[in-house]
């Protein structure tokens, strides 16, 4: 089965919720600049359709008013959603809301395990459903 465009793999999650995403350097960048990790997040999940940079730029003005749980949670959603994965360990918005840094490791984390780089962006072009070229005028 085919999920989003990418091979299917296992509907649970690979990377631990408390595991710091086992990557050291992702929980402290994540600690410091978490707006960093959630544009890379955001990024990959929106198929390059959105920048690490405007995506993080977002964040961070919502952690000046302290509502940038709920925009990440959206896109562990997203992520969810695209690999079948079960909201674990509790819904998305409580999850952000209660420990955003341990969630974005995590979601950086299962990126990472799937297949992607998300420190270096999306790389290919989004799967998208355009319709085919016309053929040409010229004979």
């Amino acid at each position: 089965m085919n999920i989003g465009g990418y091979p299917s793999s296992s509907p649970v999650w690979s990377a631990k919720f408390c595991g710091c995403g086992g990557d050291t350097k992702t929980c402290l960048i994540t600690c410091c600049l978490p707006c960093v990790t959630f544009g890379q997040i955001a990024e990959i999940v929106d198929e390059g359709k959105s920048s690490c940079a405007s995506q993080g730029c977002v964040y961070g003005l919502l952690m000046m008013v302290s509502c940038h749980w709920f925009y990440s949670c959206v896109y562990r959603e997203k992520l969810r959603k695209k690999y079948g994965l079960a909201s674990e360990p509790c819904c998305d918005c409580c999850v952000h809301f209660c420990c955003d840094p341990c969630a974005l490791c995590q979601e950086h984390q299962e990126l990472k395990l799937r297949g992607h780089d998300p420190s270096k962006g999306w790389i290919g072009p989004p799967t998208t459903n355009q319709p085919p070229m016309p053929p040409t005028m010229y004979k």
